[in-house]
Protein backbone atom coordinates (compact mmCIF):
# COMPACT_ATOMS: atom_id res chain seq x y z
CA UNK A 1 0.00 0.00 0.00
CA UNK A 2 1.31 3.44 -0.99
CA UNK A 3 0.04 6.75 0.39
CA UNK A 4 0.81 10.05 -1.31
CA UNK A 5 0.26 13.52 0.12
CA UNK A 6 -0.53 16.25 -2.41
CA UNK A 7 -1.06 19.99 -1.90
CA UNK A 8 -3.80 22.37 -2.96
CA UNK A 9 -2.81 25.48 -4.87
CA UNK A 10 -3.65 29.13 -4.87
CA UNK A 11 -3.04 31.30 -7.91
CA UNK A 12 -1.18 34.36 -6.65
CA UNK A 13 -1.45 35.68 -10.20
CA UNK A 14 -3.89 34.41 -12.80
CA UNK A 15 -3.52 36.37 -16.02
CA UNK A 16 -6.01 35.25 -18.66
CA UNK A 17 -5.47 35.90 -22.36
CA UNK A 18 -8.11 35.95 -25.06
CA UNK A 19 -10.18 33.01 -26.24
CA UNK A 20 -8.21 30.82 -28.65
CA UNK A 21 -9.58 28.94 -31.63
CA UNK A 22 -9.29 25.67 -29.67
CA UNK A 23 -11.52 27.03 -26.90
CA UNK A 24 -8.72 27.55 -24.38
CA UNK A 25 -7.04 30.73 -23.11
CA UNK A 26 -3.32 31.48 -22.80
CA UNK A 27 -2.46 31.96 -19.15
CA UNK A 28 0.22 33.53 -16.99
CA UNK A 29 -0.58 31.44 -13.95
CA UNK A 30 1.63 31.76 -10.87
CA UNK A 31 0.86 28.64 -8.84
CA UNK A 32 1.61 28.51 -5.11
CA UNK A 33 1.32 25.17 -3.26
CA UNK A 34 -0.09 25.27 0.28
CA UNK A 35 -0.12 22.78 3.14
CA UNK A 36 -3.86 22.15 2.87
CA UNK A 37 -3.91 18.89 0.93
CA UNK A 38 -5.36 15.48 0.12
CA UNK A 39 -3.99 11.98 0.70
CA UNK A 40 -4.38 9.29 -1.95
CA UNK A 41 -3.67 5.65 -1.08
CA UNK A 42 -3.10 2.96 -3.70
CA UNK A 43 -3.39 -0.74 -2.88
CA UNK A 44 -3.48 -3.90 -5.01
CA UNK A 45 -6.88 -4.56 -6.58
CA UNK A 46 -8.73 -5.94 -9.57
CA UNK A 47 -9.41 -3.18 -12.07
CA UNK A 48 -9.71 0.41 -10.86
CA UNK A 49 -11.90 0.99 -7.81
CA UNK A 50 -12.22 4.28 -5.96
CA UNK A 51 -13.41 5.34 -2.50
CA UNK A 52 -13.34 8.70 -0.77
CA UNK A 53 -13.67 10.09 2.76
CA UNK A 54 -13.74 13.62 4.13
CA UNK A 55 -16.10 16.60 4.56
CA UNK A 56 -16.86 16.89 0.82
CA UNK A 57 -16.67 13.16 0.01
CA UNK A 58 -20.27 13.03 -1.17
CA UNK A 59 -19.40 15.55 -3.90
CA UNK A 60 -16.52 13.50 -5.31
CA UNK A 61 -17.36 11.34 -8.36
CA UNK A 62 -16.25 7.74 -7.94
CA UNK A 63 -16.43 6.75 -11.61
CA UNK A 64 -14.01 7.20 -14.51
CA UNK A 65 -14.60 10.96 -14.56
CA UNK A 66 -12.46 11.19 -11.42
CA UNK A 67 -8.94 12.31 -12.32
CA UNK A 68 -7.37 9.82 -9.91
CA UNK A 69 -9.04 6.91 -11.72
CA UNK A 70 -8.15 8.40 -15.09
CA UNK A 71 -4.54 8.82 -13.96
CA UNK A 72 -4.28 5.16 -12.98
CA UNK A 73 -5.65 4.03 -16.33
CA UNK A 74 -3.42 6.44 -18.28
CA UNK A 75 -0.25 5.33 -16.48
CA UNK A 76 -1.11 1.65 -16.95
CA UNK A 77 -1.83 2.15 -20.64
CA UNK A 78 1.48 3.98 -21.10
CA UNK A 79 3.34 0.96 -19.70
CA UNK A 80 1.10 -1.66 -21.34
CA UNK A 81 -0.11 -3.21 -18.09
CA UNK A 82 -3.51 -3.80 -16.51
CA UNK A 83 -4.74 -0.96 -14.25
CA UNK A 84 -5.32 -3.08 -11.15
CA UNK A 85 -5.53 -0.77 -8.13
CA UNK A 86 -7.77 0.25 -5.24
CA UNK A 87 -7.57 4.01 -4.75
CA UNK A 88 -8.75 5.80 -1.62
CA UNK A 89 -8.87 9.60 -1.33
CA UNK A 90 -8.78 11.33 2.05
CA UNK A 91 -10.32 14.62 0.93
CA UNK A 92 -9.42 17.93 2.58
CA UNK A 93 -9.17 20.23 -0.47
CA UNK A 94 -12.55 21.86 -1.22
CA UNK A 95 -14.39 20.26 -4.16
CA UNK A 96 -14.92 22.58 -7.18
CA UNK A 97 -13.37 25.31 -5.05
CA UNK A 98 -10.71 26.75 -7.35
CA UNK A 99 -7.85 25.03 -5.51
CA UNK A 100 -7.23 22.20 -8.01
CA UNK A 101 -8.35 19.41 -5.69
CA UNK A 102 -9.29 17.05 -8.50
CA UNK A 103 -6.04 17.78 -10.29
CA UNK A 104 -4.11 17.16 -7.07
CA UNK A 105 -5.74 13.74 -6.74
CA UNK A 106 -4.78 12.93 -10.32
CA UNK A 107 -1.16 13.82 -9.64
CA UNK A 108 -1.15 11.82 -6.40
CA UNK A 109 -2.60 8.78 -8.17
CA UNK A 110 0.17 8.93 -10.78
CA UNK A 111 2.84 8.89 -8.06
CA UNK A 112 1.08 6.26 -5.94
CA UNK A 113 0.40 3.86 -8.81
CA UNK A 114 3.90 4.32 -10.20
CA UNK A 115 5.32 3.24 -6.84
CA UNK A 116 2.78 0.45 -6.26
CA UNK A 117 3.43 -1.05 -9.68
CA UNK A 118 7.23 -0.47 -9.36
CA UNK A 119 7.42 1.29 -12.72
CA UNK A 120 10.08 3.94 -11.98
CA UNK A 121 8.59 6.30 -14.55
CA UNK A 122 10.82 9.36 -15.10
CA UNK A 123 9.42 12.64 -13.78
CA UNK A 124 9.49 14.12 -17.28
CA UNK A 125 7.15 11.34 -18.48
CA UNK A 126 4.88 11.74 -15.45
CA UNK A 127 4.62 15.45 -16.25
CA UNK A 128 3.65 14.65 -19.84
CA UNK A 129 0.95 12.25 -18.64
CA UNK A 130 -0.20 14.83 -16.09
CA UNK A 131 -0.64 17.42 -18.84
CA UNK A 132 -2.89 14.97 -20.71
CA UNK A 133 -5.10 14.76 -17.63
CA UNK A 134 -5.51 18.51 -17.14
CA UNK A 135 -3.84 21.90 -17.06
CA UNK A 136 -3.33 22.00 -13.28
CA UNK A 137 -2.13 18.41 -12.80
CA UNK A 138 1.57 18.98 -13.64
CA UNK A 139 1.93 21.65 -10.95
CA UNK A 140 0.49 19.32 -8.30
CA UNK A 141 3.36 16.94 -9.11
CA UNK A 142 6.09 19.52 -8.52
CA UNK A 143 4.59 21.94 -5.98
CA UNK A 144 6.51 24.92 -4.62
CA UNK A 145 5.90 28.03 -6.70
CA UNK A 146 5.87 27.99 -10.49
CA UNK A 147 4.78 30.03 -13.48
CA UNK A 148 2.41 28.12 -15.74
CA UNK A 149 2.14 29.18 -19.37
CA UNK A 150 0.04 27.87 -22.26
CA UNK A 151 -3.06 26.44 -20.56
CA UNK A 152 -1.02 26.43 -17.35
CA UNK A 153 0.71 23.12 -18.03
CA UNK A 154 4.08 24.53 -19.22
CA UNK A 155 5.87 25.11 -15.92
CA UNK A 156 8.84 27.20 -14.86
CA UNK A 157 9.90 26.99 -11.22
CA UNK A 158 10.18 30.35 -9.45
CA UNK A 159 12.49 31.38 -6.60
CA UNK A 160 10.77 32.01 -3.27
CA UNK A 161 12.01 32.82 0.23
CA UNK A 162 10.48 32.13 3.60
CA UNK A 163 6.95 31.06 4.47
CA UNK A 164 3.72 32.84 3.59
CA UNK A 165 0.60 32.44 5.73
CA UNK A 166 -2.83 31.94 4.19
CA UNK A 167 -6.46 31.50 5.14
CA UNK A 168 -8.96 29.88 2.77
CA UNK A 169 -12.69 30.48 3.15
CA UNK A 170 -14.75 27.65 1.69
CA UNK A 171 -18.12 28.50 0.15
CA UNK A 172 -21.21 26.33 -0.05
CA UNK A 173 -21.34 24.62 -3.44
CA UNK A 174 -18.84 24.97 -6.26
CA UNK A 175 -18.28 26.94 -9.43
CA UNK A 176 -17.72 25.38 -12.83
CA UNK A 177 -14.33 26.44 -14.19
CA UNK A 178 -15.57 26.48 -17.83
CA UNK A 179 -18.56 28.59 -16.76
CA UNK A 180 -16.27 31.11 -15.06
CA UNK A 181 -14.10 31.39 -18.18
CA UNK A 182 -17.22 31.89 -20.32
CA UNK A 183 -18.38 34.62 -17.96
CA UNK A 184 -14.95 36.25 -18.17
CA UNK A 185 -15.29 36.33 -21.97
CA UNK A 186 -18.83 37.69 -21.71
CA UNK A 187 -17.80 40.49 -19.35
CA UNK A 188 -14.96 41.46 -21.65
CA UNK A 189 -17.34 41.65 -24.60
CA UNK A 190 -19.78 43.68 -22.53
CA UNK A 191 -16.99 46.08 -21.57
CA UNK A 192 -16.06 46.54 -25.22
CA UNK A 193 -12.53 45.20 -24.94
CA UNK A 194 -13.19 42.06 -26.96
CA UNK A 195 -12.50 38.53 -25.75
CA UNK A 196 -10.46 36.78 -28.45
CA UNK A 197 -6.71 36.22 -28.52
CA UNK A 198 -6.48 38.85 -31.28
CA UNK A 199 -8.06 41.43 -28.96
CA UNK A 200 -6.68 40.57 -25.52
CA UNK A 201 -2.93 40.93 -24.88
CA UNK A 202 -1.01 37.77 -24.01
CA UNK A 203 -0.55 37.84 -20.22
CA UNK A 204 2.82 37.68 -18.49
CA UNK A 205 4.00 37.38 -14.91
CA UNK A 206 4.14 40.61 -12.92
CA UNK A 207 7.78 41.49 -12.07
CA UNK A 208 6.67 43.04 -8.75
CA UNK A 209 4.96 39.80 -7.76
CA UNK A 210 7.99 37.71 -8.69
CA UNK A 211 10.24 40.01 -6.65
CA UNK A 212 7.93 39.78 -3.62
CA UNK A 213 8.04 35.97 -3.76
CA UNK A 214 11.82 35.91 -4.11
CA UNK A 215 12.20 38.36 -1.20
CA UNK A 216 9.72 36.56 1.04
CA UNK A 217 7.82 39.84 1.49
CA UNK A 218 4.12 39.29 2.32
CA UNK A 219 3.26 43.00 2.21
CA UNK A 220 4.68 43.39 -1.30
CA UNK A 221 3.05 40.14 -2.40
CA UNK A 222 -0.31 41.38 -1.10
CA UNK A 223 -0.04 44.46 -3.29
CA UNK A 224 0.67 42.35 -6.38
CA UNK A 225 -1.94 39.56 -6.05
CA UNK A 226 -4.19 39.45 -9.12
CA UNK A 227 -6.84 37.20 -10.64
CA UNK A 228 -8.38 37.99 -14.02
CA UNK A 229 -11.20 35.52 -13.27
CA UNK A 230 -12.26 37.23 -10.05
CA UNK A 231 -14.79 39.57 -11.68
CA UNK A 232 -16.41 36.61 -13.43
CA UNK A 233 -16.56 34.56 -10.22
CA UNK A 234 -18.15 37.50 -8.38
CA UNK A 235 -20.62 37.98 -11.22
CA UNK A 236 -21.75 34.36 -10.90
CA UNK A 237 -21.58 34.33 -7.08
CA UNK A 238 -22.05 37.91 -5.76
CA UNK A 239 -22.04 36.74 -2.13
CA UNK A 240 -18.28 36.15 -2.40
CA UNK A 241 -17.82 39.91 -2.05
CA UNK A 242 -19.07 39.62 1.55
CA UNK A 243 -16.49 36.91 2.26
CA UNK A 244 -13.66 38.96 0.77
CA UNK A 245 -14.75 41.98 2.82
CA UNK A 246 -14.96 39.98 6.05
CA UNK A 247 -11.40 38.73 5.69
CA UNK A 248 -9.88 42.10 4.89
CA UNK A 249 -11.76 43.75 7.76
CA UNK A 250 -10.30 41.06 10.04
CA UNK A 251 -6.78 42.12 9.14
CA UNK A 252 -5.77 40.16 6.04
CA UNK A 253 -3.16 41.94 3.95
CA UNK A 254 -5.08 41.07 0.79
CA UNK A 255 -7.94 38.91 -0.42
CA UNK A 256 -8.77 37.33 -3.75
CA UNK A 257 -10.86 34.58 -5.25
CA UNK A 258 -8.73 31.44 -5.61
CA UNK A 259 -8.56 30.45 -9.27
CA UNK A 260 -12.06 30.12 -10.68
CA UNK A 261 -13.54 30.14 -7.15
CA UNK A 262 -15.61 30.03 -5.11
CA UNK A 263 -12.96 29.53 -2.40
CA UNK A 264 -11.52 32.87 -1.27
CA UNK A 265 -7.87 33.25 -0.28
CA UNK A 266 -6.49 35.67 2.29
CA UNK A 267 -2.80 36.49 2.74
CA UNK A 268 -1.81 37.29 6.32
CA UNK A 269 1.24 39.03 7.76
CA UNK A 270 2.22 36.06 9.94
CA UNK A 271 0.88 32.90 11.58
CA UNK A 272 -0.79 34.79 14.44
CA UNK A 273 -2.57 37.14 12.05
CA UNK A 274 -3.72 34.19 9.95
CA UNK A 275 -5.29 32.55 13.01
CA UNK A 276 -7.15 35.78 13.79
CA UNK A 277 -8.44 36.06 10.23
CA UNK A 278 -9.52 32.43 10.29
CA UNK A 279 -11.49 32.93 13.52
CA UNK A 280 -13.17 36.05 12.18
CA UNK A 281 -14.18 34.35 8.95
CA UNK A 282 -15.59 31.37 10.83
CA UNK A 283 -17.68 33.74 12.97
CA UNK A 284 -18.73 35.98 10.06
CA UNK A 285 -21.29 33.60 8.59
CA UNK A 286 -19.99 34.40 5.10
CA UNK A 287 -18.39 30.98 4.47
CA UNK A 288 -18.87 27.32 5.29
CA UNK A 289 -15.42 26.85 6.80
CA UNK A 290 -12.06 28.59 7.10
CA UNK A 291 -8.70 26.82 6.83
CA UNK A 292 -5.48 28.37 8.15
CA UNK A 293 -2.38 27.10 6.40
CA UNK A 294 0.99 28.09 4.95
CA UNK A 295 3.29 27.56 2.01
CA UNK A 296 4.98 26.94 -0.23
CA UNK A 297 5.21 23.17 0.17
CA UNK A 298 6.45 20.38 -2.13
CA UNK A 299 4.27 18.59 -4.65
CA UNK A 300 2.90 15.05 -4.56
CA UNK A 301 5.13 12.82 -2.44
CA UNK A 302 4.95 9.39 -0.82
CA UNK A 303 4.28 9.45 2.91
CA UNK A 304 3.69 6.92 5.65
CA UNK A 305 0.11 5.63 5.82
CA UNK A 306 -2.02 6.93 8.67
CA UNK A 307 -1.97 4.66 11.73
Amino acid sequence: MITVEVPAKVNVQLGVGGLRADGFHDLANVFFAVALGDRVTAAPGAGVTLTCAGPDAALVPLDDSNLAARAARLLAAHHGIEPDVRLHIDKAIPVAGGMAGGSADGAAALVACDALWELDTPLETLLELAAELGSDVPFALVGGVALGRGRGEILEGLPVSGTFHWVFAVADGGLSTPAVFRECDRLREEAGTGSTEAEVPTPDADPALLAALADGDPVALAEALANDLQAAALSLRPSLADTLRAGTEAGALAALVSGSGPTCAFLAKDAEAAEAVGRALTESGTCRAAHVTHGPVPGAAISAPRP
